[in-house]
């Protein structure tokens, strides 16, 4: 994480990773040396991955194929995943629940305890239909507000106990109805800090904004939602959407492999409606957003970097403030 310095919304950003011919950089994700990683792919099976077996590099390295790691099918690539620390804890993964999302607004609720046991060839987390792939996959504890984004610029929210819980195999309920054909759902957040945390959504040509969580009302699963980015030529199609605090950093990824971190306080809190401003400048006209991320701040990075985390506890000022590398929910 020190490896990335903060910049100012505007930014051409700097070089985030090598990349080989035809290849970009996709996702970039937080996690701590012993935490597990589930990881999801387009066809819906799941694999599990300590982070410490994970090769670690420089900023600028290539890294390695993921099918050297995991034994997924050639075809098949892995495109959502979530960081857990308590695996085996089972009082956490029965009172905990995995949100899968389509990109065709499929959504489904399991419980986390459905996949505490890894294997080495992986399970089937999802069924899914026809021409749909599995775009997303949070952790929830029952009482998270659920809101789903499309690539028009329109997203639905709804709290997550409208869904009921499904076996691990199960293909979920329709969460989101499209506009057209041709649309699918970008990205789905899971919300339950909501007098601090806002909405950030970030377009495909660098334009992103915050709105409030009050700004988007409280609809049944299944509809189309409200306008949540004016969606024009100049913005192009929604890529992104993050819940976010003024504490967090905001890294975007370029498809050409260019990284650019800046601070979510940087960005305007504005209308739902509206298209944002400039948060990156693509140099390149042929280039676009891959992935936004939201990472731990820099100030923050400082503090643990010296020293003063221990049993996950920070003394600051002779008062206590407790620490975890995961509370960042992606």
């Amino acid at each position: 994480m020190a490896e990335f310095r903060s910049q100012n919304r505007g930014g051409v950003g700097a070089k985030g990773s090598e990349t080989r011919d035809e290849d970009f950089v996709e996702y970039i994700y937080p996690a701590n040396m012993h935490a597990t990683m589930l990881l999801f792919t387009q066809k819906g099976r799941c694999y599990w991955l300590k982070v410490y077996d994970i090769p670690e590099g420089t900023k600028t390295s290539k890294g390695r194929a993921i099918q050297n790691l995991l034994s997924i099918d050639p075809d098949d690539k892995v495109n959502a995943f979530i960081r857990v620390n308590k695996l085996s804890d089972k009082d956490f993964v029965n009172s905990h629940n995995l949100m899968f999302c389509t990109k065709k607004g499929i959504i489904k609720k399991t419980l986390l305890e459905a996949y505490s046991r890894p294997r080495q060839n992986g399970v089937n987390a999802i069924t899914l239909h026809d021409d749909d792939a599995l775009i997303g996959v949070r952790l929830t504890d029952g009482n998270n507000e659920i809101i789903l984004a499309n690539r028009r610029g329109r997203a639905l929210r709804f709290h997550e106990k409208v869904v009921r819980c499904m076996g691990r195999t199960a293909a979920g309920v329709k969460g989101m109805t499209l506009d057209t054909e041709g649309d699918e759902v970008t990205g789905m957040i899971c919300m339950k800090d909501l007098e601090n945390e806002t909405i950030l959504v970030v377009s495909e040509q660098g334009y992103g904004k915050r709105s409030k969580i009050d700004d988007y009302r409280i609809t049944n699963r299944g509809g189309k939602g409200v306008k949540t980015l004016n969606v024009t030529e100049k913005t192009g199609s929604l890529v992104g959407i993050k819940s976010v605090t003024d504490d967090n950093d905001l890294m975007i990824i370029n498809k050409s492999g260019i990284t650019i971190r800046m601070k979510v306080s940087d960005i305007s809190i504005i209308g739902r409606a509206t298209q944002g401003v400039r948060l990156i400048n693509l140099e390149k006209r042929n280039d676009e957003i891959a992935s936004v991320c939201k990472v731990i701040s820099e100030s923050d990075m400082e503090e643990i970097e010296e020293g003063e985390l221990k049993s996950g506890v920070l003394k600051e000022n002779n008062a206590e403030k407790d620490w975890n590398l995961g509370d960042i929910n992606e």
